[in-house]
C-alpha cells in the first residue's frame, strides 16, 4: 500500500514495530499550508481563513452525509474510553502536503473494522499516527481511554501492530524474531516458548522457523510480523494490508484466527484495497480519500444495499473506462 505522502516526513516511525516507542519532544509549530475541507468550528488550534480570503469547505462530517452514513462520534467521557480506538481532529501536513485533514472516526471495542481507500487517501498515515508510530500535527487518539501520545508506553501495551513497511530484524531467524517480540513485552521465556509455537503452527511457519527472516518470501514476512504483533495477545490489532502477498490458503486460515479472536472480545482494525475482502470479513468500515473520511459506519449501513465496491467507486470517483490505449489491442 502506497499512500504516504511523497514528501518524507521528518518524524521518524520505529525500526521496529513490536518495541514500544518513546515520546517525542514536543516540536515548535510551523506554519502550515490551508486545511481545505476541514471544519475550523469546533477546531481549537487551527488558523481562520485570512481576512478578504473565501471561508473554506464544510467539515468533513457534512461532507461524508452527503455520500454515505457517518457514525456520530462518542462525545468526550466515559462512552468514549469505552471504544476501542478514538481519533479526534487527526493531521498531517508534510511541508505543503495535507496528508490527513482532519480526521475523526470512533471504533466499537469487540468489532472488526475496516478502513479502506484509494491510494494516497491517508490510510497508512491515519494508521501509523493512531499506533504511535508516527507523531500528528495536531489532533488527539485514545486507545481503549488512554492517550496515545500522552501516555505511549500504556497504551501500546494494548495494542499489537502489523505496520506497513516497517523494516524488521531480518538477521533472526523467524523464531527469534517472535520470540524477542514476547521478551520486549515482558512475558516470561516458558510462556513466550509456548506462544511461539503456538503462532508457528497456526501460520504454517513451522518448517521455516529457524531460517533468516531475509530469506523468506514476502507473504512468510507478512505471516512472521503478525505473528509478533499478536504474541502477547493484545486487546486491540491494528494491522496494515495484512493479506498483501500472502497465500489464498494462508489468508483463510489468518481471517479464521482474527475472526476467533474477535469472538473472545478482541479489536481488529484492518486496512485492505480488496473490497470483496472488507465486506465479507468485516462489520464495520470506513471510506477514507483525500485524508478525509467520506463514510463511516457498519457495512450494511455504508454500502446501502450495493456491493462495497460499487458504493466505494460511487464516493471516490476515479473509475476510468481505459479509452485511448489502442496500442495495447491485439
Amino acid at each position: 500500500m502506497d499512500d504516504r505522502a511523497a514528501q518524507p516526513s521528518t518524524d521518524r516511525p520505529s525500526t521496529d514495530p513490536t518495541m514500544p516507542t518513546t515520546q517525542m519532544p514536543a516540536e515548535p509549530p510551523a506554519e502550515r499550508p490551508a486545511l481545505d475541507g476541514v471544519a475550523q468550528q469546533g477546531r481549537p488550534g487551527l488558523d481562520r481563513p485570512a481576512a478578504g480570503q473565501p471561508e473554506r469547505d464544510q467539515p468533513g462530517p457534512d461532507r461524508a452525509r452527503r455520500l454515505g452514513p457517518w457514525a456520530p462520534l462518542a462525545p468526550d467521557g466515559a462512552e468514549r474510553d469505552r471504544l476501542a480506538l478514538s481519533v479526534r481532529s487527526l493531521v498531517k501536513v508534510f511541508g505543503s502536503k495535507v496528508a490527513v485533514n482532519g480526521i475523526g472516526l470512533d471504533v466499537p471495542a469487540g468489532s472488526f473494522y475496516g478502513l479502506v481507500g484509494p491510494n494516497g487517501a491517508g490510510k497508512t498515515t491515519t494508521l501509523s499516527m493512531a499506533t504511535g508510530l508516527l507523531r500528528p500535527t495536531e489532533g488527539s487518539v485514545l486507545v481503549r481511554g488512554v492517550d496515545v501520545w500522552a501516555d505511549p508506553l500504556t497504551a501500546k501495551r494494548t495494542l499489537g501492530v502489523l505496520p506497513d513497511g516497517v523494516r524488521l530484524f531480518d538477521r533472526l531467524t523467524g523464531e527469534q524474531l517472535v520470540t524477542y517480540a514476547g521478551l520486549l513485552r515482558g512475558m516470561d521465556r516458558v510462556t513466550v516458548a509456548e506462544r511461539v509455537g503456538d503462532l508457528m503452527a497456526a501460520l504454517d511457519l513451522v518448517a521455516d522457523a529457524g531460517t533468516p527472516v531475509v530469506d523468506y518470501s514476502a507473504g512468510m514476512t507478512k505471516k512472521i510480523s503478525l505473528a509478533a504483533a499478536m504474541i502477547h495477545a493484545p486487546a486491540v490489532l491494528v494491522l496494515d494490508e495484512p493479506f498483501e502477498s500472502v497465500d489464498p490458503v494462508s489468508a483463510a486460515n489468518i481471517r479464521q484466527i482474527l475472526h476467533t479472536y474477535v469472538d473472545s472480545g478482541g479489536t481488529v482494525i484492518v486496512s485492505s484495497h480488496v473490497m470483496d475482502l472488507v465486506q465479507r470479513m468485516c462489520d464495520h468500515v470506513a471510506v477514507i480519500a483525500g485524508g478525509n473520511v467520506l463514510a463511516a459506519g457498519t457495512i450494511e449501513e455504508v454500502r446501502a444495499g450495493q456491493s462495497l465496491e460499487d458504493r466505494f467507486v460511487a464516493m471516490v470517483g476515479g473509475r476510468s473506462s481505459g479509452e485511448g490505449l489502442t496500442w495495447l489491442h491485439i
